[in-house]
């Protein structure tokens, strides 16, 4: 069981930074796969970053590609995201997400078995 809490969410104004954490409960969390996830009103949820276990492997949405930076500490148990140049379509839910399977697709909700509460994200124009 991992149980993971966002922070760092807000409101800004357009072209503006935030940079999300999640914190995770175990020291056990560089075992996992971490993904963030975004929700808007009315809105499916939708593939935001992930980071593969080892580190070396990140993915992005085309949306926020060149953005965002997702980026890990395991020595914190911490997943960050790091966003950049921020737009008033960037404004939803943002979740942070941890998997532990292997040879999964990281760019769907289907990697991941533990889901934190979300952190509010708002870009005013």
């Amino acid at each position: 069981q991992v149980q993971l809490v966002e922070s760092g969410g807000g409101l800004v104004q357009a072209g503006g930074s935030l940079r999300l954490s999640c914190a995770a409960s175990r020291r056990t969390f560089s075992t996992y796969n971490m993904g963030w996830f975004r929700q808007a009103p009315g809105k499916d949820r939708e593939f935001v970053a992930a980071l593969s276990r080892s580190g070396s492997s990140t993915y992005y949405a085309d949306s926020v590609k060149g953005r965002f930076t997702i980026s890990r500490d395991n020595a914190k148990n911490t997943v960050y995201l790091q966003m950049n140049s921020l737009k008033p379509e960037d404004t939803a839910v943002y979740y942070c997400a941890a998997g532990g399977r292997t040879g999964i697709v990281l760019t769907t909700t289907r990697a991941y078995d533990y889901w934190g509460q979300g952190t509010q994200v708002t870009v005013s124009s």
